[in-house]
């Protein structure tokens, strides 16, 4: 049972769940058995977000969460001659006990000794009744024996609740022992006992089952006995597909739907309480808890172990969950004082558990479900008029008439919705918080307790010293590894410009342990970020939910209530200057004696050298643990101590190794760690120290350096701007690269060590970095410490060349004695000679230059050999002509390179049958068409990115391959950005934005949130294009094999793993060096871990990311690619020269531009890509045959065929060991190691297969037709593959509008409407879920409440989450509120709408929006084009708005004179018009149109009070208008007017 043992690169902590959750509940506490029924009945309906495997019997695990059915158990009482207390006097600990009968015994037996042991009685013991029909082989194999035991409250509990308390206390002392017992006495079956819960209020029955088959598996389920006031349900869809009972849902107290992403850190942080953490209610029972949350678990089971803790410790439940999950309260302008005061506090017991989440939590006498602050998992529930209440992840799982329905809502972020079965009612959000905030004095206690360090401004001279530095500032800066591009690409940058610098063209240069340089510590660690099971976090426009707040000091008892009196000292931010530090060094003086700071030493006696390093840390480590005990509650790792005779330590290394043993020791919370250093200046730095514990950080040479610069240059800011600046920078790409990962404060991001390691050993991490996972070993102590020296040696050493400069870096640009680069001005001129005149002596001069690696090594493909076998005759080995069908080139968007690149990439590709890319930029509808000789300049592959840009139906249709994608390789987990003077007219209209404005892709797509979500993303493109695969990019990263499962689950068709290297994009310089890691780790690790799931022959895997060489591609196919990506090779064959300036338009050879001068220079040609991948082929051909293969088929996945290079001597690359990557997966049932089978998408079942038949007239004839069906929640995608059958025949431009009307009555799937074409007017009487009309193409929705239904709109949920997201053209209308994200990256769509969430209007670039009611926060982020009216009852819409871009408007109810660009009309004209008029005037008379329209549609109540009282309306609206689209708008007028006049001349 359970996981895999970790093999190769597979390892089950990497594993993700995500998933649908819902609940029934009686507001009146009424039981029934029929509350059990309609939970089992939710669950079938959300079996879709489920997952199953490679066994079609084999899901992810289900279950139901229930009241304990007394009467149940009182019948077989009786039956059986037992005796039962009253209730609530009985708990039942529901057990899965392993199938060995030995251990089953001993396990018994330790339950049984315990329950005597703490005072409790044995009642006695049932075997749980099951059915086991229909389960699948695997899942038999691994059941558990399933038994309930009864235990009666004992004389020493006062109450239920004290006996909750006591149960807790033996469950935790029978299960922590039992990892331990198994190896003592060789019983691996002993860590099998598992309890799904133990109570006296609730039962959970739960396991490896479908969401079809809990009902039917457990016997008690369907017996009428069986009585419930609540039904719990959860689906669970894990990334891999190893059966585990324990990991379905619900847990005891919840059911989550999401991912933790600060997991890691906050179980560290939970562990570091263990001396600090004491509670009256538990006593001594606190002890016998630990570990209070067990290792290796979901990340759902610790939540629910830390809100166990919490609610023994005396915690309501609902106070629990909001400090386990808070609202955004630092920057909300609107929150009361009272409850910000009521999170401020709290902010310090508990760090939040950051991360997507929608969780429902019970504890029998009350349930309830919370959003997270980022609002980012969909949930739906409506109320009904006989008390019943239905929560589910979508609307429409429980079919409940409309009329009985009284209110349907929402949950939104940060907000709570609570059922209080005592009182029989609903408690909202508000009362809640007011009571809770109310019943403690808060602000008071805030107001005697916490301290700013801006606001101290006591600076104690003894206290604050610091030694005198000795040297120069070259020397220091030389001592701590300082080059010149640190200097001129970091630091000069960011104190003038206060932004994280950008580059392009990717990274070349090696790994840190391939290098021959030394490098810092931080460059061996990679940042994680989020792809698919979690999404990225938008920093910039959604920075209300981010934080940098830091709390440096001693924690406060988490079970004590006396938490009011507990000092503490926070920053606004985590970067401290000189003067910051000296003030927390004079704290104690400053507020007498609440604070005691130490500083300790990290450096050790250079006299000692290398070997010194290792007792050092460990002396430093006790001098810590000595500091806390003698009651010292901050310390300061300091440097200040460097010089000739004293090497400063690598600061992360000190920094972890003494937050990792105040860990161990449960000292951690006693104290703060804050770090003085002059080694850390690149945001990566500060980002690594903090994921190891800073919780400050003092730059002390950074500042120096600066300083220096800016006396030296004369630069134009004062030395206290620069320092600003310089923080201010910092702090914007700390927020960057939390969000990445989902984390949006910096509280859940110190200590999270959101990092992989790349080339460090493991026993070196697992001392010093406790929990970070490494792949492919590497340096240990030794080496770090030689490369710490060699950089003392360079300071305070006699090499003349750094007697009075720096070193050069060379990191971001080739330099004479910098670092190695892949790319070479021999090597690009090798490679332009052999494809301009197709000589094959060059090429393989150029393919020497990357292969050959014994002099210079550059990738981990370097160490590898070829394990020699029987060679077969040249002429044996398949064709060129045909290996090159396999290769495509990368997403390289038009607008990031130019018009005569892209297709002449295109043109190439399409002559010799492999595959052009067309980024995620659209394309333009001209190249659909074939040229008249014959060739084409269609791209096969179309991208579809988080920005939507150009995705219209039509695009879709027109694609071999759709691919999704979630990262990219330059920059992981953030949005493309393509800056405003790239986008000319041409680029503007193809990506339907506004010409001059620059264009960011959001960091999510904002339909993928979690792993069910991409399933749905895949079966919408799918549906548009049936005969086209649809592919998901993802970037190589420690886990990526366990998202490429989940993603193979998900039914994608083809899987791109992409390395690090990255390609032309604008990136930031901190992402383009420290974000993902090598494909080989990628590759590998995917190709093991499909293997191992059964999934690797349903799905084409890609491997992609400085692709170079025919070698390259042979140890790809080896490692498990069957296709293989090349993006920089094919442009530098086409004419690109390196000059990594892509993302300023000023490319010399007019690959990388928009500017018509230089793009005349482009003088590639199709002939020279042909003839480059024509050379990879070739030497690509010579491998296989020497290897002895005669197809490239039979070589993929041949892993055996590998081997690392025997006499390794580089000194820091000698401890790498591949063989996790080399490792070769078993087979198992998998039927070959490549793709062989196609996914089963499903779509006979699509309610659009009825449609198109009914629509057959309108399609081949182009008659108007009309069609009447009902619609449920399992009819997802509704409307687009008939659309796609649209576009395929009549393109972008459809059928003459409705067409084809189609009328719907019920609640409609997830995507209604998606990427509906100009001609179909889908009409829904009920609701739609999330994602209604993504990608609309020029169609009409209509989705309003049945006409007999009295709710008000106003108040009334009728869309879901994220709709109208990526709309080209066509309208909407919506008589009824709108969720989170409404109209997010709107490129033109026009839409009516009563109401709408948080983030509106986001990222829009065209279309007009109109809301009748209320917004939420952050409306018109990052909006660029289009306008939004919005009626403003209150005044209060501009405290929701966002006015970064956006200017409000008041405009009057009179007509303009003149018609400018036209005036509205009331009927649309043809996709490109939607009769809006021009949008520089004639507010009112739009507005009017637009409230016709929706009345005409949707009989909108709203719409027509609105229209009557015209005078009152108009002075109410506001318009929003985006300035880059006025100002770009008023550009149009004036060339129109010049030109106009011109003609009239």
């Amino acid at each position: 049972m359970g996981f895999p043992k970790p093999q190769g690169l597979y390892d089950a902590r990497n594993e993700h769940d995500a998933c649908g959750v819902g609940f029934v509940a009686h507001i009146k506490g009424n039981k029934s058995h029929a509350i059990i029924t309609q939970a089992l009945e939710i669950l079938k309906n959300i079996d879709h977000r489920g997952a199953v495997g490679a066994d079609p019997l084999l899901g992810d695990g289900a279950g139901i969460l229930t009241q304990l059915p007394d009467q149940l158990f009182r019948s077989w009482a009786a039956a059986t001659g037992v005796e039962l207390p009253k209730a609530g006097d009985y708990a039942v600990a529901m057990c899965f006990l392993p199938q060995d009968e030995a251990c089953r015994d001993l396990i018994t037996q330790t339950f049984e000794k315990f329950i005597a042991k703490e005072g409790q009685s044995l009642i006695g013991w049932r075997d749980v009744p099951v059915t086991l029909d229909g389960l699948g082989k695997t899942v038999l194999e691994s059941m558990p024996v399933i038994r309930q035991c009864f235990v009666g409250r004992g004389e020493n509990c006062a109450d239920q609740d004290a006996f909750e308390r006591k149960i807790l206390a033996i469950r935790k002392q029978t299960q922590n022992p039992l990892t331990a017992m198994a190896e003592k006495h060789d019983m691996p079956g002993l860590t099998e006992l598992y309890m799904p819960s133990f109570s006296t209020r609730t039962i959970v029955y739960k396991g490896l089952l479908l969401a079809t088959q809990v009902g039917s598996f457990y016997d008690d389920l369907r017996n009428p006995e069986f009585v419930s006031a609540l039904g719990l349900v959860h689906q669970r869809f894990s990334t891999n597909t190893f059966p585990s009972w324990k990991l379905a849902h619900p847990f005891r107290f919840m059911a989550h739907n999401g991912e933790i992403n600060t997991v890691r850190g906050n179980v560290n942080w939970m562990n570091a309480r263990r001396r600090t953490m004491e509670s009256e209610l538990l006593g001594a029972d606190l002890d016998k808890m630990w570990p209070l949350i067990p290792h290796g678990q979901s990340d759902t089971a610790c939540l629910d172990n830390a809100l166990e803790l919490l609610l023994a410790g005396g915690y309501s439940l609902s106070h629990a969950m909001m400090m386990l999950i808070p609202e955004a309260w630092a920057g909300n302008p609107l929150m009361t004082p009272e409850r910000r005061a009521f999170y401020e506090y709290h902010a310090a017991l508990m760090e939040p558990w950051d991360g997507p989440a929608a969780v429902a939590f019970t504890d029998g006498r009350q349930i309830g479900a919370t959003l997270d602050r980022n609002g980012l998992r969909p949930a739906r529930f409506l109320v009904t008029d006989d008390d019943l209440c239905v929560m589910a992840s979508e609307s429409g799982v429980l079919p409940i008439k409309e009329d009985n329905i009284v209110r349907k809502w929402r949950l939104q972020p940060g907000r709570m919705l609570l059922i209080d079965f005592e009182q029989g009612r609903i408690i909202e959000d508000e009362e809640i918080k007011n009571q809770l905030a109310g019943e403690e004095p808060y602000e008071k206690w805030l107001e005697m307790a916490q301290y700013n360090l801006a606001d101290l401004d006591v600076i104690e001279p003894e206290l604050a010293q610091i030694p005198e530095p000795t040297g120069t500032l070259l020397d220091r800066q030389q001592a701590f590894g300082y080059t010149q591009e640190d200097t001129s690409r970091f630091l000069e940058p960011m104190a003038v410009s206060a932004d994280d610098p950008l580059g392009s063209m990717g990274t070349d240069t090696p790994i840190p342990v391939l290098s021959n340089r030394s490098r810092l510590l931080y460059d061996y660690f990679k940042q994680n970020f989020a792809q698919v099971t979690n999404p990225p976090i938008d920093p910039i426009r959604e920075e209300l939910v981010m934080s940098l707040v830091s709390m440096i000091g001693p924690r406060p008892n988490l079970l004590g209530h006396d938490a009011g009196a507990h000092k503490r000292l926070e920053v606004s931010q985590p970067i401290l200057t000189d003067e910051d530090l000296a003030k927390i060094r004079s704290v104690e003086a400053a507020l007498d004696g609440a604070f005691r700071t130490e500083t300790i030493d990290m450096t050790w006696d250079a006299s000692t050298g290398a070997t010194g390093l290792e007792m050092a840390i460990k002396e430093m480590c006790w001098a810590a643990t000595e500091a806390v005990l003698a009651d010292k509650n901050i310390l300061v790792l300091s440097d200040r101590a460097q010089g000739p005779d004293r090497i400063p330590m690598p600061a992360l290394l000190a920094t972890a190794a003494v937050h990792h043993h105040l860990v161990r020791q449960g000292l951690r919370m006693q104290t703060g760690l804050v770090v003085e250093t002059g080694e850390a200046r690149e945001v990566h730095h500060f980002c690594v120290l903090a994921g190891f514990g800073a919780e400050a950080i003092n730059p002390y040479v950074a500042f120096e350096t600066i300083e220096d610069i800016r006396t030296r240059k004369n630069l134009p800011v004062s030395a206290e701007q620069a320092r600003k600046n310089y923080i201010y920078a910092i702090g914007k790409g700390i927020r960057k690269v939390m969000s990445k990962m989902g984390i949006s404060t910096y509280q859940s991001y110190c200590g999270a060590q959101i990092f992989d390691a790349v080339g460090l050993s493991s026993a070196f991490v697992e001392k010093y970095f406790t929990g970070t996972a490494t792949t492919i070993e590497g340096a240990g102590l030794t080496e770090i410490a030689e490369e710490t020296v060699r950089r003392h040696a360079s300071a305070y050493g006699d090499d003349p060349v750094y007697a009075n400069m720096l070193d050069v870096g060379g990191i971001y640009g080739s330099r004479v004695r910098g670092e190695e680069h892949a790319w070479t001005s021999e090597n690009i001129g090798a490679l332009q000679h052999a494809v301009r005149g197709n000589v094959p002596e060059k090429y393989r001069e150029f393919a020497q230059s990357i292969n050959d690696q014994s002099s210079r090594l550059l990738t981990i493909r370097g160490l590898m050999d070829f394990v020699p076998g029987a060679s077969v005759p040249l002429d044996e080995v398949e064709p060129a002509s045909e290996i090159v069908r396999r290769f495509a080139t990368g997403a390289m968007s038009y607008g990031s390179i130019s018009w005569e690149a892209h297709t002449t990439l295109a043109l190439a590709m399409n002559r010799i049958g492999g595959k052009s890319n067309t980024g995620e930029g659209g394309e333009d509808p001209s190249r659909f068409k074939p040229l008249p000789n014959g060739d084409s300049m269609r791209s096969s592959i179309k991208q579809v990115a988080s920005g939507r840009f150009g995705v219209t139906t039509e695009y879709l249709v027109n694609a071999d391959d759709i691919q999704i994608k979630m990262a990219q390789g330059a920059k992981p987990g953030e949005g493309g950005q393509l800056p405003g003077d790239k986008v000319d007219k041409t680029i503007g209209a193809t990506r339907h934005s506004t010409p001059g404005v620059g264009l960011i892709s959001p960091p999510p797509h904002h339909d993928i949130y979690s792993i069910e979500d991409i399933a749905q993303l895949i079966h919408d493109l799918k549906n548009v294009n049936p005969t086209s695969r649809v592919s998901v990019k993802l970037v190589s990263e420690v886990g990526v094999g366990t998202v490429a499962a989940g993603v193979s689950k998900a039914r994608a068709d083809h899987i791109t793993i992409s390395g690090y290297e990255g390609g032309t994009g604008a990136s930031p310089l901190t992402s383009l060096t420290h974000a993902g890691s090598p494909w080989e780790i990628g590759l590998a690790e995917t190709q093991q871990t499909l293997l191992l799931n059964n999934l690797r022959s349903r799905v084409v895997v890609q491997a992609d990311g400085g692709l170079r060489t025919g070698r390259d591609v042979a140890i790809a196919a080896l490692l498990g690619a069957d296709e293989f990506g090349f993006a920089t090779a094919p442009l530098i064959a086409a004419g690109c020269i390196m000059m990594r300036k892509c993302h300023l338009n000023t490319c010399p050879v007019g690959v990388a531009t928009q500017n018509p001068v230089l793009r005349a220079r482009f003088t590639g040609q199709p002939e020279h890509v042909i003839n480059y991948f024509f050379f990879v082929a070739e030497e690509l051909r010579a491998i296989m045959a020497e290897l002895g293969f005669r197809t490239l088929a039979e070589m993929v996945g041949r892993v055996d065929r590998l081997d690392m290079k025997k006499a390794i001597t580089h000194w820091k690359a000698k401890g790498v060991d591949l063989s996790k990557v080399l490792y070769q997966a078993p087979l198992g049932d998998s039927p070959s190691l490549n793709w062989s089978q196609t996914q089963d998408h499903g779509l006979e079942h699509a309610l659009d297969n009825v449609l198109i038949e009914a629509a057959a007239d309108a399609l081949d004839k182009r008659e108007p037709v009309r069609i009447e069906k009902p619609v449920i929640n399992v009819n997802r995608t509704v409307g687009a593959m008939l659309s796609g059958e649209v576009a395929r025949r009549y393109g972008h431009a459809g059928l003459p509008d409705n067409t084809i009307n189609v009328k719907l009555t019920g609640v409609a799937g997830q995507s209604f409407g998606a990427w509906l074409a100009h001609g179909v007017t889908l009409d829904l009487t009920g609701d739609g879920n999330d994602y209604v009309g993504k990608g609309l193409s020029g169609g009409r929705v209509i989705v309003r409440q049945p006409g007999h239904v009295n709710r008000d709109p106003l108040q009334n949920i009728i869309v879901g989450n994220t709709v109208l997201y990526g709309a080209i053209s066509g309208e909407a209308f919506f008589n009824g509120v709108a969720g989170e994200r409404f109209a997010v990256r709107n490129s033109g769509a026009v839409t009516v709408v009563e109401g709408c969430g948080d983030h509106g209007c986001e990222y829009m670039t065209g279309g007009v929006v109109t809301v009748l009611g209320k917004t939420g926060r952050n409306f018109a982020a990052g909006m660029s084009g289009g306008v939004a009216y919005v009626y403003d009852e209150d005044g209060q819409f501009e405290k929701l708005c966002n006015p970064a871009m956006v200017d409000l408007v008041k405009f009057s109810a009179e007509a303009d004179e003149e018609d400018g660009a036209g005036r509205p009309q009331q009927r649309t004209n043809g996709v490109h018009d939607l009769g809006m008029g021009d949008m520089l005037r004639h507010d009112a008379e739009r507005l009017r149109v637009l409230l016709e329209r929706h009345h005409l549609h949707t009989g909108s109540k709203r719409a027509r009070a609105l229209l009557d009282d015209w005078a009152t309306t108009v002075s109410k609206f506001v318009k929003v208008m985006p300035r880059d689209y006025a100002k770009a708008l008023r550009q149009l007028e004036a060339e129109r007017l010049e030109a106009a006049s011109v003609a009239a001349e």
